[in-house]
């Protein structure tokens, strides 16, 4: 037989839990909202809330009640966009042990079979070599595909600096190397 102090705290633990699904329901048309401005895509949006609510619910003995709840589901939707990303990164990455890496990301109908064109690699090589690091570090993640938004992330710059920096590389290298096109 229960006890009135047991069957208290039941009740509680009960309405306490109802609480916290009503309150993730409520949740769901600004965490959607949240998740569309992280992903730009729909589906995508749609699995990230899907793959946030569910932690949500695996870890609500983990919330603070009478803290921001909101902010808290926030938390959980940004380190989780965070992680999939960098699985997606790690993921994609191909490291490539050769010795000769100026053919890494060459295509097969480069022309790259001529000793003249070698040399024009080795200037390219050289020009974005000489350029200073906070110069060089940008223009090399841009050229590798990262967007303007995550380079200035992953460098903690503001965006119009790596804007600026990024041109600014393209117009030394277009003057260095105007001889080579």
């Amino acid at each position: 037989m229960r006890t009135t102090a047991s069957m208290t705290t039941a009740s509680a633990a009960t309405a306490t839990s109802g609480i916290f699904e009503q309150e993730l329901l409520r949740a769901q048309d600004d965490l959607l909202r949240f998740a569309l401005k992280l992903t730009s895509d729909h589906d995508d949006a749609q699995d990230l809330l899907q793959e946030t609510s569910l932690k949500a619910l695996d870890n609500r003995e983990k919330y603070t009640p009478a803290t921001n709840f909101k902010g808290w589901l926030y938390t959980i939707m940004r380190n989780l966009f965070i992680n999939n990303y960098r699985k997606v990164m790690r993921d994609n990455t191909f490291v490539d042990r050769t010795e000769n890496l100026y053919h890494i990301n060459l295509s097969e109908d480069c022309g790259f079979e001529s000793t003249e064109k070698a040399y024009d690699i080795k200037e390219i090589h050289r020009a974005v070599h000489a350029l200073p690091k906070e110069y060089r570090i940008p223009f090399a993640m841009h050229i590798s595909g990262f967007k303007y938004r995550e380079i200035a992330e992953k460098l903690n710059l503001p965006i119009g600096t790596v804007k600026s920096r990024i041109f600014f590389t393209r117009q030394k290298l277009q003057r260095e190397l105007k001889d080579f096109r």
